[in-house]
């Protein structure tokens, strides 16, 4: 049985200041030498969450030095591109923390689409464990939620088979610009040990209101359907 938990706030500042002082507070949990493997998202609720991170964790003096930074998805661009979500994440988080770069395995999305797509499987595999069927399992993924309901670069309208594909990281035409990206699967989202979804922002009210209720089938209830938790952290009013 699928289940997930909505987290309402009254607004992006309080919703991305929630998100970052639980995930600090779970870093802080993590024991072991095992990796800390996450994987990050972009948008405009991400500018506000990695600098709430950045913040509170040099404040707390919080240490990352067993996390590992990965990527749902990324646009096919150049590292340093405005578009970019690596760039994104470098210029209010990463770079900040002065993250060591043998922590962050970002998505070539400069290379060609094919090749930056199996470079980030291979990367991923290469730290995370895996699932009897193969699939990675990253302690997080960190997703946000657009108009249509697409997470990562997931989109409405492929094809069953598509949607189905155990590919880890592959590429996609996506309805928005820029349209060439590179995209984690559903099964790799599905295998994570933690899925959270930061939807806010004006316009999303019916998709997150179809991924809450029977008989939707946006990107997102898709993720919803496949995992037998989710959290959703909203500042949308319903």
């Amino acid at each position: 049985m699928t289940t997930f938990d909505l987290i309402s706030f009254p607004n992006d500042e309080r919703l991305a200041q929630a998100a970052a002082e639980q995930w600090l507070k779970e870093l802080t949990s993590h024991r072991g030498p095992a990796p800390y493997c996450v994987a990050l998202s972009g948008g405009r609720i991400a500018r506000r969450f990695f600098s709430a991170v950045a913040s509170l964790a040099t404040a707390q003096r919080t240490t990352l030095n067993s996390v590992h930074f990965f990527w749902s998805d990324e646009r096919c661009v150049p590292p340093n591109d405005p578009e970019s979500n690596f760039a994104l994440t470098n210029e209010l988080f990463l770079g900040a923390l002065r993250i060591p770069q043998q922590q962050i395995h970002r998505i070539p999305g400069e290379d060609p689409p094919p090749a930056a797509a199996n470079n980030a499987q291979s990367e991923l595999m290469r730290i995370a464990p895996l699932t009897a069927q193969g699939q990675p399992i990253l302690d997080l993924v960190l997703l946000g939620m657009g108009e249509d309901g697409h997470v990562a670069s997931l989109f409405p309208g492929e094809p069953e088979n598509l949607m189905a594909s155990k590919a880890v990281y592959r590429p996609v035409v996506a309805a928005k610009p820029p349209p060439d990206r590179i995209t984690m699967g559903y099964p790799t989202i599905a295998a994570a040990r933690q899925a959270w979804v930061l939807a806010s922002g004006p316009g999303k009210e019916k998709a997150l209101r179809e991924a809450l209720g029977p008989g939707g089938s946006t990107p997102l209830v898709r993720v919803i359907k496949l995992r037998s938790h989710t959290k959703i952290l909203t500042d949308i009013v319903l």
